[in-house]
Formats: C-alpha cells, sequence, structure tokens
C-alpha cells in the first residue's frame, strides 16, 4: 500500500476485512440469541458462519499488510486506542446526550473509559516486551475492561463484581 493513496484492490480489500469483520460479531451474538432461545442446531450453524466470516477477514487483512512486528502493531495500537478515547467516543457521548439516549450514553462512556486503559496496557505491554515480563489479563463481561493481573473485586469502569471476568488464555 503507498502510504496515503489506495489502490481500487487496496480500498476493497478494507472493505472487504471491515464487512467481514463486522459479520463475525453480529453472527457471533445470533448464535448467543439462538443458544439463548433454545436452538442449539441454529446456534451452531451461526457460530460455524461467523468462524468462516473470520477467516476471510484474516485474509482480507493480511492482503493489506497491515499486520507487522510485535513491537510497532503495539505502538499503532497504542497510538489507536488513545485516538478513539480521545476524539471518537468524546463526539459520541456528546452526540448520544443531545439525543436524549441514555442507553448509549453509559455504553460510549463505557467503552471511552475502557479504551483509555487499554492505551496503557499497550504502553505496559512494550515494557513488558523489552523485559520479558508475563501476566495474567481477565476482562469485564459488562463493559470490557482488563485488569492486567488479579481482577478487581469490582470493576473500576462499570462496577461489575469480580465473578464478572474471565481470564483470557
Amino acid at each position: 500500500m503507498t502510504e496515503g493513496i489506495m489502490t481500487k484492490t487496496e480500498e476493497n480489500n478494507r472493505k472487504a476485512f471491515e464487512g467481514e469483520a463486522k459479520a463475525h460479531v453480529r453472527i457471533q451474538a445470533f448464535a448467543q440469541q439462538a443458544e439463548k432461545d433454545g436452538y442449539v442446531q441454529i446456534a451452531k450453524l451461526f457460530r460455524a458462519v461467523a468462524e468462516a466470516e473470520r477467516v476471510h477477514a484474516m485474509r482480507h487483512l493480511k492482503n493489506l499488510k497491515l499486520v507487522k512486528s510485535t513491537e510497532e502493531n503495539l505502538k499503532y495500537s497504542f497510538e489507536s486506542e488513545t485516538t478513539v478515547n480521545e476524539l471518537v467516543y468524546p463526539q459520541m457521548i456528546k452526540d448520544a446526550i443531545e439525543d436524549g439516549d441514555k442507553v448509549s450514553t453509559i455504553t460510549f462512556t463505557h467503552a471511552r473509559d475502557v479504551e483509555e486503559t487499554h492505551a496503557a496496557l499497550y504502553k505496559k505491554a512494550l515494557d513488558h516486551l523489552m523485559n520479558e515480563v508475563e501476566t495474567a489479563y481477565h476482562v469485564c463481561k459488562v463493559c470490557g475492561y482488563i485488569s492486567d493481573g488479579e481482577p478487581p473485586d469490582a470493576c473500576p469502569v462499570c462496577g461489575a463484581k469480580k465473578e464478572m471476568f474471565y481470564e483470557v488464555k
């Protein structure tokens, strides 16, 4: 990819990646709903299709040549999280408040607060990389907050109890 200028094929790979990645997440949610509704076979089908969409997304991402060295990926991820936290979510929160959408205001606020912690984790991971430090990560099922090490008794973002955290392997 040339800096700043994309060919039609590069732009198509970007669009395809975004579409497949969104489909993966959306269909995973459909699988959870089917499972909740008692449709085990349909849930299995949704999970299979979601996995196929993930494969497609990864192939398109590979074509874009955006995945670099781990150190470059950490720096890029830090910058991306910082931008989302400082620019994107504040505008979304403002819009939700203006629209009177309290639920979206809360979810955007939680996401903004969590994105800030993601940036800090990426920065810390760069130090860990240099010093070969290993840690455990636990994710809050409610808001997505990530704890480095043991999960807290209560999520600092949404207040969820310790039991709402799961360890990422």
